[in-house]
């Protein structure tokens, strides 16, 4: 939450040549509200629900970059759906996040007393599972999406045929 994966991927998908997605629009469109009226009126469990449907269907597309929700690591079964193709975790540290995210009304689960804390707490939940990810681009103060693209291209091309994302 708060990492880029929007920006990032959209100008990575602009690079490649490929479409882009963003898992969260794709779960507005299907459910006709926001995510935050997702969360307030049907909980996280129905959210989550809904997330793995889309995925199961995105991961079905080929050149498609897809930016999807922190939290979809959580369900086992979105791995299967993940590794159709490369998973890329943007690692922003936490004080980074929490600047980022200030008075960002939008993200239900930083709708808390101390949100820096959640921030933490989550990374700290999710952290191992992020760790599974194909690539890991940690990002600097400062860094913008325009210059992690090629650092993130040179890292895609570490683990593929070059061929395969040209």
């Amino acid at each position: 939450m708060g990492a880029g994966k929007t920006t990032v991927g959209r100008l990575l998908a602009a690079e490649l040549g490929y479409r882009f997605l963003d898992t969260d629009n794709l779960i507005e469109q299907i459910a006709g509200r926001s995510i935050n009226e997702i969360f307030a009126s049907s909980g996280e469990a129905t959210f989550r629900d809904l997330e793995s449907q889309v995925l199961a269907e995105v991961c079905t597309y080929k050149n498609l970059v897809a930016a999807t929700g922190g939290g979809i690591v959580l369900r086992q079964k979105n791995w299967g759906y993940l590794r159709h193709g490369i998973v890329l975790w943007l690692d922003v540290p936490v004080e980074q996040l929490y600047d980022r995210l200030q008075g960002d009304s939008t993200r239900p689960l930083l709708q808390n007393p101390d949100p820096l804390e959640k921030l933490r707490s989550l990374l700290d939940q999710r952290q191992a599972l992020y760790a599974q990810a194909d690539v890991r681009i940690t990002i600097a103060p400062g860094e913008t999406p325009e210059q992690l693209v090629p650092r993130i291209l040179e890292e895609i091309r570490k683990i593929i045929k070059p061929e395969a994302i040209e």
